[in-house]
């Protein structure tokens, strides 16, 4: 089986949770960091998924990388090779399918519960789902694509599309990660406004409450976008010589 690509575009918005299911279920993966200079792959059919992760950056900026990267994904699309996305990476799928992506109404960031559509109880169930949010702008669902959560701050938290997925939310973070960003982004968090913006004191109290709620759907994401990836054939031999 080919490798999965992890696009991390700045070193704290790792691949966490994901990246221990990957290791978990024994999928090979490949780290590529476009925006600290990594070559993005030529073809994506080098890969048997494409993973898009968080950025401080929007996917709207006319910078080199993001330009590349959102070739990529449209070529991947063409290709029929699965891609997920995490916040800015689902902001990219959406964009690479023909959405838009703009600024949202509300700063949301922190925990919070998402509702399921019809169409995402399949992977969800029917209860809501907690999830971890830090994004200032929302993706429209791209044609031909189901909305699968949506929240009171943003309608648009995540949707699929045959064998595609992309979140406004980040369901790959740990505890660590989560406060790491606590830590780095202080200031942010000290200034950020809205019905949807929580302290850095009450995403931190609700840590250890939370984070094995947002495990438990990562793990069932996970396992749903890993069953789309091709696999290699298996030739069988009848008979014998």
């Amino acid at each position: 089986m080919k490798p999965v690509a992890l696009l991390q575009h700045d070193k704290t918005q790792r691949p966490g949770f994901l990246l221990d299911y990957l290791e978990e279920v024994g999928i090979e993966h490949r780290l590529i960091c476009p925006e600290q200079g990594d070559s993005l792959p030529r073809d994506p059919r080098d890969f048997s998924g494409i993973v898009m992760l968080g950025s401080n950056r929007s996917v709207n900026e006319p910078l080199p990388w993001i330009h590349d990267e959102l070739a990529l994904a449209q070529a991947a699309l063409r290709a029929d090779i699965p891609l997920l996305g995490h916040c800015f990476g689902g902001q990219m799928i959406a964009k690479a399918m023909g959405a838009r992506v703009s600024t949202n109404a509300w700063a949301n960031i922190g925990w919070n519960h998402l509702q399921v559509t019809p169409a995402g109880r399949r992977l969800f169930g029917e209860q809501p789902v907690v999830a971890f949010n830090w994004h200032y702008d929302t993706f429209e669902i791209p044609a031909g694509a189901q909305r699968l959560l949506f929240g009171r701050h943003c309608l648009n938290k995540a949707f699929g599309m045959g064998k595609h997925l992309a979140f406004q939310c980040h369901f790959e973070v740990t505890e660590a990660i989560v406060r790491e960003w606590c830590h780095e982004s202080a200031l942010e968090l000290a200034h950020a406004a809205g019905p949807a913006a929580q302290s850095r004191e009450e995403i931190l109290r609700q840590l250890k409450t939370c984070l094995p709620q947002l495990h438990a759907s990562a793990r069932h994401i996970y396992r749903h976008w890993v069953a789309s990836l091709p696999r290699p054939v298996v030739a069988h031999m009848r008979g014998g010589w």
